[in-house]
């Protein structure tokens, strides 16, 4: 048995969580690891079992609260594995309580394994004015904490691999990078593109999916325009859209819907929409979700730290709607869409399944 820490799970919509049950359900599956979750959140109000993994969440965000809670569900050699995303532990990104908790059941328990997936590390490159700017640094150090006592590291991103080496006390330690892998699942037909339905999907958390309709709305009258799409639809948590058309083109908004029913939609949709950062792809689900369904995804220029793009590239993995695009065709974006599919084919669930079963040893 092995458990796994995260900050939320369902009925909440959070991709970490859907992430670590996906595995959850493939590391039975293939190498009959089971899995007991911890939730980090106190006001967490799900079941006590999800696909029959047993769920606990801690009282209240307290090293001592998490302690007893390990020590009543952990043998001594038990491999814990984290999902470090600061800011799904503590409001402000600084999780001290879960830090300090898994450093001090790690010290009484000496053959206790602990695996920290850090899904992020911390926020950088923020406004003077914003709060993240002013808890850089305690973010930072509590990243570095960890990476020093964690006995096994693994992330999405080469740069975070970077990082997290310079801070580790191991410096001979092998950090596996892993592009996450789609939450809702991989499809094992690919229906070809020209037999597609004319439509765009518009799919990820609120944020992002607000950004496409504010920032991008003229690239994706243009792609609309130029594959002659007919409908478009829009998946995800509420969002206050003021637009019902674009191009006199509806939008259907279908909010929040199963993996099964998101999965049915891209399987026979033509053009996967995004705005996310380039330099982050590797860790978008959303992007991950285009890519294993062989839909054509299609973003915009948006970079948050650098051009780094982690072995993603421009016309071969996705296109940019804001750069000039001689003439977009269904031909063009089905080798986009194929090359796409086969990057996600070197890490989908299962390779990574395996990968976590290795480190797990």
């Amino acid at each position: 048995m092995i458990i796994q820490i995260v900050p939320q799970m369902s009925p909440v919509t959070t991709g970490v969580g859907d992430y670590a049950l996906a595995l959850a359900k493939q590391l039975r599956q293939e190498f009959g690891i089971t899995t007991y979750f911890i939730v980090g959140d106190p006001n967490w109000t799900g079941a006590t079992q999800i696909e029959d993994f047993p769920i606990q969440k801690v009282d209240k965000r307290s090293a001592k609260n998490l302690t007893s809670i390990l020590e009543e569900i952990a043998s001594s050699a038990t491999n814990i594995l984290l999902h470090y995303v600061g800011y799904g532990y503590a409001p402000r990104g600084c999780p001290f309580w879960l830090v300090d908790g898994l450093q001090q059941w790690q010290t009484r328990k000496s053959k206790a394994t602990l695996i920290t997936m850090f899904h992020e590390l911390y926020a950088a490159g923020y406004p003077i004015w914003s709060s993240a700017f002013w808890t850089e640094p305690l973010q930072k150090y509590l990243v570095n904490r960890l990476a020093r006592f964690s006995d096994r590291m693994i992330t999405n991103k080469p740069e975070y691999a970077k990082i997290l080496h310079s801070f580790s006390s191991n410096k001979n330690q092998q950090i596996p990078i892993v592009p996450v892998f789609s939450n809702v699942g991989e499809p094992d037909k690919m229906l070809p593109i020209a037999k597609r339905k004319p439509r765009l999907v518009v799919f990820g958390g609120t944020g992002n999916r607000l950004k496409v309709y504010e920032q991008s709305i003229t690239y994706l009258k243009r792609v609309c325009q130029q594959l002659n799409i007919q409908e478009i639809i829009d998946i995800g948590p509420p969002i206050n859209l003021s637009i019902s058309k674009i191009n006199d083109i509806p939008i259907v908004i279908l909010g929040q819907q199963p993996a099964e029913k998101v999965s049915d939609i891209l399987q026979d949709s033509l053009v996967g929409f995004f705005y996310y950062p380039l330099d982050f792809l590797t860790r978008s689900g959303t992007f991950a979700a285009y890519c294993s369904h062989g839909v054509i995804p299609v973003g915009t220029t948006y970079y948050a730290w650098g051009k780094e793009q982690d072995g993603l590239e421009e016309n071969k993995h996705y296109l940019l709607a804001d750069n000039k695009i001689e003439q977009l065709s269904l031909s063009l974006g089905e080798m986009i869409a194929q090359n796409a599919y086969n990057w996600y084919q070197t890490h989908n669930l299962s390779r990574q399944a395996k990968i976590y079963s290795e480190v797990f040893k």
